[in-house]
C-alpha cells in the first residue's frame, strides 16, 4: 500500500463525521465477495478486471477453493463523494450458517450493513437471519439487488417482467422487517401499558370499568412512524446491481441524467421513476395509472429498457454495428482488446463499468444513507453497556456518565479510551508489518552493487594468485588464498554476513501464528504503548471502583480486582484485507487490529482506561454449536502440541468450543459439517502442525420419559394387564446387584432407596413434564441461571441489585408455569419447585412434595420485591439438613441418564418421603452425655460401626445454645461428611430407578432444513430426506421461477454428508441450509419386545426388525464403552471355512 494513500486514510480517521463502518450481510452465494471486490477495485487495490474473480477478501485457501467466505475481513477504503472526502471501513462477512458467528462479531463494530439479495432467488433463510442480527444491533440497512443479469440471461424475462419480479422481492424483504418492527412496537406498547396500570390507582379503574376489556393492538403501530425503515428505490436506500458484470445503478442515478434530457425536474423523476406511473408522450407529463392503462411503466420505459436493449446487442445478437452505436451515445471508451475479445461479457463489462460504474452507486448510497459514529444512538448506547439481568439506571454513576463519551465520540485527550475487541483472528507472524521486506532505497542498492562488485575482484585475484603456485603446494596455497580472500572482505560486509548468520534462527522462532484483536475504538484515542485496563465479560464496575483507588489508573500498581486485569497495546493495524499497516494511534469511530492481546483476551473483550466502564453485552449467535468430534494425535508423543493447537483454535474461532470431557477425550464443538472441516484443516495445517484423528461426530441426544402408551406397536388398543407389563419390562432387567431391603418400586412408580448407613431414605417418583413446559425452561435457561444467582446470594446473605425488568422477566416465567401445568398432579407445583437441573439451569425439575417441609421457595427473590423488604438471608430454620445434598444427586441423575449417559429433557421427579435418622437426633436434649448418645447409635445401627463416630462427633462438641445455629448452617460440620456422600448417591439412583419405572424414550436434536430446488429434481431430493428420516413440513413455489422452496426437519445424527448427497442426487441443482432447531422424542421404545399375540404375528418372535432409537442407544453405549446387549453370532448353524469362504 502506498505511503500517500496511507497517510490519506490516517488523516481521514481524525474526521469521525466522514467514517462509515459498514459490513456486507446477504445468503449465501449472492455475491457479497464480489461486490466487495468491486468497491476495493475503486480504490486501486485490485485490477478492475479481477473484480469478481480474484474474491480478494477471501485471503484463506479453503475459502478460494469452496468458492465461500468462512471469515469476516475488514479493509479501509477512500472515497470522494461531492465534495467531501470518506473513509469506509468495510468488513466482508460469511452466508453460510455455519459461519455466522462470524457475522455477529462484523455487526457488532458496524454503524451500517450493505444487505444484499439475489435477484433470481429473492429473500432466503440466511437473509431474513442477517436482517434479524442487524436489527437485534440496532445498525441500519441499505439493499442491493444483485445477480440482475440472471432475469435477462437465465430467466429471459422482458423487463416488464423483470419490473414486476423486482417488485415482489422488495415486498418479501419489506416484510422481513415489518415483522421485526412490528414485534418491537407491541413490546413497547405492553410495557407501557402495564406501566399505566401499575401507576393508576384503583378508582380510575372502576371508573372506566371495560376499559382494559377491549385492546387495540393497531393503535401502537398506526402512531408510529416506520417510514424510514423500509426499502424504496424513491427513498435512495435500494441500489440494483450485476457485481459480475460491473454495473450498478440507482434511481437517484437516472433522475439526474433524464432531467437534463428530458427537462423536467430531478425530484419528480426521483419520486415517480418507482412505481405505478408512465410518460404521457404527447402531453408530455408523467401520469399515474401505468398498470390499468397498459402502459408502460417509467422505470421500465426509461432504465430497463435501455439495459435490456445493451444486453441484446451485446450478449445475444453480438451486433457489432448497434454496439458501436450505443457506445457513442453513451459516450464512453472501449479498448480494441475488448471489442475483440471472444467472450462478450468482456466488452459488456467494459461498457458498463464506466457507464454505471457499481462501486460509484453503492458508495455514494452508503455515504448518504448510512449513519457516521457520531450518529450512534442512546437506545443502543444503553443496550450495549446493560450486562446479564442489571439495567442502565442501576449501574454506578461513574458508569452512566461514560455515555456521553459514547454518544459523542470524542477523541479529545481527556476522553475516556473505550475499545471493543469482537473476535480474535490469527495471522501468519511473517505477514506482520514489522517482519515483511521493506523495499530498498537507491543508496542502499547502490551500496549493495558496490559490495558485490568489490567481492568478485577479491574473488578474481586470489584465483590469479592460486594459479603461481606449483602442482604440489597446490592444496596449501588454496587455502592461504581463501584465508587472504577472506582477510581482504570490508568490514562492512562480515558484519551483514553476520547479521544475516544471526538472524536465520529468529525467523526459525517467528514463523509462528500471532493473535490480533479485531476491534472498534468507541471513545478516546488509542496509541501504541498505552496500558488499559481489560474487562471480562463478568466483570462488575460497582465493585471495581469500591476495591480501587480513586482516579486509579491502568498505569497505577492495581490491587488484584476480579475479572479485571491491565496489559499493555503492543501494536496498532489499519486492517487492509490481506494486509495490516502499523499505526501509531487511532481516534474513536474506527476499526482497528491490536496486537499483543493473545494472553488476555479469549475471544472477545471491552478495553477501557476507565475502571467505571461496563463490558459490553455478549455477542448474539445466531448458531448454536451442535456437531461433536473427538481428536486425537496420530503419535501419542505429540498431545502436548494437540493441546495447544486446540487452544489457539478455540482462541481464533468465536464459535468453536472445545473441552475435555470426563472420558478424557479432546473434544471439538462446531456449528456444522463444513465449519468441523475448518476446523480439522486449521489444526493440521495452523495451530498444531500435525497429524490428527478426528472420531465420527458425537452426537448429543437426550433421555426423557413419557407417559403410558394407548396403543402397541400395531395399533391395537392396549389392555391394563399388558400396559403394565411394558411399564415394569426394564424392572425386571434392571441389575440385581441391589440389596432388597434399600431399594424398594411400588406399582406406581414411586422409588424408595434407603441408604447404606441406614440414617436416611428418600422416596422419588418420576413425572414426564407437559411439552409446552420443556420448550419454555429451554428457551428460559439464561433467566433460570439468573435466578440461581440471585438465591445463591440470598442463602449467603449477600446482597444483589436485580433490575425490575429481570424480576418482571421472573414472575412472567413463573405465570407461564402456573399456566401450563394444570390439573390434579400439578397442583401448587410451581411453589414447590426445589430445583432446576441439570446445572441448576436445565429442562428438568425437583419437586419438594415431602410431607411437613416448607422450604424457601425458588422464588423467593420474588417474594422479597413484593415486600419491598430490605435484602435479607433465607429463615435460618426453614432448611432442613443436607438439603443440598438432594439437590447434588438431583443434578447428578439428569446429567447422566441410565439409557446412555445422555443428559435428561423434560423429566420432573417429586420428592415424596425424605426421612433423616440424624436429624430426630439432632433434635434430644443435647445434657445427655456424648457417649451414651453414641452408643445409642450404635445399637439402632449395628450394621455400620465406622461411620458412626464420624457422624456422632460433631454432634458431641455442640453446646446447648449452639445448636441451633448448627442446624441454621444445614450441617456446615458435616456437609462434606460420609451422611452426606451416601445421600448424593442414594438420591441420584432413587432418580435413575424411578426413570426407569416409566416408559423410557431417547430424544434426538433436530436441524431444520431450507432447500431451493428446481421442479425436475424435487423427487430426488424428497428421496434423500425420506432415506434419511427427515420430514418435509412444506414445500412452496417462488412466484416468477420455477424454484421450489421446501422446508423439511432431519435428525443431526443422520445430517453428516446429507448436502453432498443432495448436490450429486441432484447435479448441483440443489443445496440445502441446517440450523440446529429443537429436540424431538424418537416414538419408539428401545426396550420394545412384543408382549401382545399381534404383536408376535406381525413382528415374529424375534422382533429384530430395526428399531432406530435403540440403533441410536447402542450406538452411544458402544461409544462411551457401556455394556451392550446384542449376539456376537446370528446364524450358528452356518459355518465358514478356510476352504470355502462362503
Amino acid at each position: 500500500m502506498g505511503h500517500k494513500s496511507l497517510d490519506k486514510i490516517i488523516t481521514l480517521q481524525k474526521n469521525p463525521a466522514n467514517i462509515r463502518n459498514l459490513c456486507i450481510l446477504a445468503h449465501v452465494d449472492h455475491g457479497k465477495t464480489t461486490l466487495a471486490d468491486c468497491l476495493v477495485a475503486s480504490n486501486g487495490i485490485i485490477s478492475s478486471r479481477l473484480a469478481g474473480k480474484l474474491r480478494y477478501l477471501d485471503s484463506r485457501e479453503d475459502e478460494q477453493l469452496r468458492g465461500i467466505t468462512m471469515k469476516s475481513s475488514a479493509i479501509s477504503l477512500h472515497y470522494a463523494f461531492g465534495e467531501k472526502e470518506y473513509l469506509l471501513n468495510l468488513i466482508d462477512s460469511p452466508g453460510h450458517v455455519d459461519f455466522s458467528s462470524e457475522v455477529s462479531t462484523a455487526v457488532r463494530l458496524c454503524d451500517g450493513a450493505i444487505v444484499i439479495v439475489d435477484a433470481v432467488e429473492g429473500v432466503c433463510p440466511q437473509t431474513q437471519a442477517v436482517l434479524r442480527q442487524a436489527w437485534l444491533e440496532n445498525i441500519r440497512p441499505v439493499l442491493v439487488l444483485n445477480k440482475m443479469d440472471r432475469l435477462i440471461s437465465e430467466l429471459k424475462l422482458t423487463s416488464l417482467e423483470a419490473f414486476t419480479h423486482l417488485q415482489k422481492i422488495l415486498e418479501q424483504v419489506n416484510a422481513v422487517t415489518g415483522a421485526l418492527f412490528t414485534s418491537k412496537v407491541l413490546e413497547e406498547r405492553a410495557e407501557k401499558e402495564e406501566q399505566k396500570e401499575r401507576d393508576s390507582s384503583r378508582s380510575q379503574v372502576e371508573e372506566t370499568p371495560g376499559a382494559d376489556q377491549v385492546y387495540d393492538w393497531s393503535a401502537g403501530l398506526e402512531e408510529t412512524d416506520d417510514s424510514h425503515l423500509y426499502f424504496s428505490p424513491d427513498q435512495g436506500n435500494v441500489v440494483f446491481a450485476s457485481a459480475i458484470d460491473g454495473w450498478g445503478f440507482s434511481i437517484q442515478q437516472f433522475a439526474h441524467i433524464y432531467s437534463q434530457k428530458m427537462g423536467i425536474r430531478e425530484e419528480v423523476l426521483c419520486k415517480t421513476l418507482w412505481g405505478d406511473f408512465f410518460l404521457n408522450a404527447k402531453a408530455k407529463k408523467i401520469m399515474k395509472g401505468a398498470q390499468a392503462k397498459g402502459k408502460k411503466p417509467l422505470f421500465v420505459q426509461l432504465v430497463l429498457d435501455n439495459i435490456w436493449t445493451l444486453y441484446d446487442a451485446v450478449v445475444t445478437r453480438r451486433d457489432k454495428e448497434k454496439v458501436e452505436k450505443m457506445v457513442t451515445s453513451l459516450g464512453v471508451k472501449v479498448m480494441a482488446r475488448d471489442s475483440r475479445h471472444s467472450d462478450p461479457k468482456v466488452l459488456l463489462s467494459a461498457i458498463c463499468s464506466q457507464w454505471l460504474p457499481i462501486s460509484q452507486a453503492v458508495l455514494s448510497m452508503v455515504c448518504e444513507k448510512l449513519p457516521s459514529p457520531l450518529d450512534i444512538s442512546t437506545e443502543r448506547v444503553e443496550r450495549l453497556m446493560s450486562v446479564g439481568a442489571r439495567r442502565f439506571d442501576s449501574l454506578p454513576e461513574r458508569t452512566q456518565d461514560l455515555k456521553n463519551a459514547f454518544v459523542q465520540c470524542s477523541s479529545e485527550a481527556e476522553a475516556p479510551v473505550i475499545v471493543f475487541v469482537s473476535k480474535m483472528f490469527a495471522v501468519d507472524a511473517k505477514a506482520l508489518p514489522q517482519n515483511k521486506q521493506r523495499p530498498l532505497t537507491h543508496e542502499e542498492i547502490a551500496q549493495r552493487r558496490e559490495l558485490a562488485r568489490q567481492r568478485h575482484a577479491d574473488r578474481m585475484a586470489a584465483n590469479q594468485q592460486a594459479q603461481s603456485f606449483a602442482d604440489s603446494t597446490q592444496l596449501s596455497s588454496d587455502t592461504q588464498s581463501t584465508q587472504q580472500a577472506v582477510t581482504k572482505i570490508p568490514e562492512g560486509v562480515s558484519s551483514q554476513l553476520e547479521s544475516l548468520a544471526v538472524k536465520e534462527p529468529e525467523v526459525q522462532e517467528v514463523a509462528k501464528e500471532t493473535f490480533v484483536a479485531f476491534a472498534r475504538v468507541y471513545s478516546g484515542v488509542v496509541r501504541r504503548g498505552q496500558r488499559v485496563f481489560i474487562l471480562g465479560p463478568k466483570y462488575d464496575p460497582a465493585q471495581g471502583l469500591s476495591m480501587l483507588p480513586e482516579g486509579c489508573m491502568a498505569s497505577d500498581s492495581v490491587p488484584a480486582v476480579p475479572h479485571l486485569t491491565c496489559c499493555t497495546l503492543d501494536s496498532l493495524y489499519l486492517l487492509m484485507g490481506r494486509e495490516l499497516e502499523e499505526l501509531d494511534e487511532v481516534p474513536s469511530g474506527n476499526v482497528l487490529g491490536i496486537g499483543g492481546l493473545e494472553d488476555f483476551v479469549l475471544k472477545s473483550a471491552t478495553i477501557s482506561t476507565s475502571p467505571a466502564c461496563p463490558p459490553f453485552i455478549p455477542l448474539n449467535f445466531e448458531a448454536t454449536p451442535i456437531v461433536r468430534v473427538a481428536i486425537e494425535p496420530k503419535h501419542p508423543s505429540e498431545m502436548p502440541k494437540l493441546v495447544r493447537g486446540m487452544r489457539l483454535l478455540n482462541q481464533a474461532d468465536p464459535c468453536a468450543e472445545v473441552l475435555i470431557q470426563e472420558t478424557g477425550e479432546h473434544v471439538l464443538v462446531t456449528a456444522g459439517e463444513v465449519h468441523l472441516q475448518r476446523c480439522l484443516d486449521d489444526l493440521r495445517q495452523r495451530f498444531a502442525k500435525i497429524e490428527i484423528t478426528a472420531s465420527k461426530p458425537i452426537i448429543p441426544f437426550r433421555e426423557t420419559v413419557v407417559r403410558p402408551p394407548k396403543l402397541d406397536m400395531v395399533n391395537e388398543e392396549l389392555g391394563r394387564q399388558q400396559k403394565m407389563a411394558i411399564i415394569h419390562q426394564v424392572k425386571e432387567e434392571a441389575p440385581q446387584g441391589r440389596l432388597s431391603d434399600t431399594l424398594h418400586v411400588d406399582p406406581g412408580g414411586l422409588v424408595t432407596l434407603t441408604t447404606p448407613n441406614r440414617l436416611a431414605t428418600v422416596g422419588v417418583c418420576a413425572i414426564p413434564l407437559p411439552e409446552e413446559v420443556t420448550r419454555l425452561l429451554e428457551a428460559s435457561s439464561e433467566l433460570v441461571r439468573t435466578l440461581e444467582q440471585v438465591n445463591m446470594s440470598l442463602r449467603e446473605g449477600r446482597s444483589l441489585q436485580v433490575s425490575p425488568r429481570t424480576l418482571e422477566d421472573i414472575a412472567n416465567l413463573k405465570a407461564q408455569l402456573a399456566g401450563l401445568l394444570q390439573g390434579h398432579k400439578w397442583k401448587n407445583a410451581v411453589d414447590h419447585i426445589w430445583a432446576f437441573g441439570p446445572r441448576r439451569y436445565g429442562p428438568n425439575i425437583l419437586l419438594n412434595s415431602v410431607e411437613g417441609y416448607q422450604r424457601p421457595s425458588v422464588w423467593h427473590c420474588l417474594d422479597l420485591a413484593e415486600k419491598a423488604a430490605e435484602p435479607c438471608t433465607f429463615p435460618p430454620a426453614s432448611l432442613r439438613d443436607l438439603d443440598n445434598s438432594i439437590v447434588s444427586g438431583f443434578q447428578l441423575a439428569t446429567l447422566s441418564g441410565p439409557m446412555c449417559e445422555e443428559p435428561l429433557m423434560g423429566v420432573c421427579f417429586s420428592v415424596e418421603r425424605w426421612d433423616l435418622q440424624q436429624t430426630q437426633r439432632q433434635e434430644r436434649p443435647s445434657q445427655a452425655a456424648p457417649g451414651s448418645e453414641g452408643v445409642e447409635t450404635v445399637k439402632a445401627v449395628p450394621e455400620d460401626r465406622s461411620a458412626d463416630p464420624e457422624v456422632a462427633t460433631p454432634e458431641e462438641e455442640v453446646g446447648p445454645g449452639e445448636d441451633t445455629l448448627r442446624r441454621a448452617g444445614a450441617g456446615s460440620a458435616d456437609c462434606y461428611g460420609p451422611v452426606s456422600g451416601q445421600l448424593i448417591a442414594a438420591m441420584k439412583e432413587a432418580c435413575r430407578h424411578a426413570f426407569q419405572a416409566k416408559p423410557q424414550r431417547l430424544m434426538v436434536a433436530m436441524y431444520t432444513c431450507e432447500i431451493m430446488a428446481t421442479a425436475e429434481v424435487l423427487g430426488r431430493v424428497y428421496g434423500v430426506l425420506g432415506k434419511r428420516e427427515g420430514r418435509v413440513l412444506h414445500e412452496e413455489m417462488k412466484e416468477g421461477t420455477d424454484m421450489f422452496l421446501i422446508s423439511a426437519v432431519l435428525p443431526v445424527a443422520e445430517s453428516f454428508g446429507f448436502a453432498d448427497e443432495i448436490r450429486k442426487r441432484t447435479s448441483g441443482l440443489a443445496s440445502p441450509q441446517l440450523v440446529f432447531s429443537h429436540w424431538e422424542v424418537i416414538p419408539s421404545d428401545p426396550y420394545w419386545v412384543p408382549t401382545t399375540e399381534e404383536e408376535y404375528l406381525h413382528f415374529g418372535e424375534k422382533a429384530d426388525s430395526a428399531n432406530q432409537a435403540l440403533k441410536y442407544m447402542n450406538a452411544v453405549r458402544r461409544r462411551k464403552g457401556l455394556y451392550v446387549e446384542e449376539k456376537t453370532v446370528e446364524h450358528a448353524e452356518k459355518q465358514r471355512t478356510l476352504g470355502k469362504n462362503k
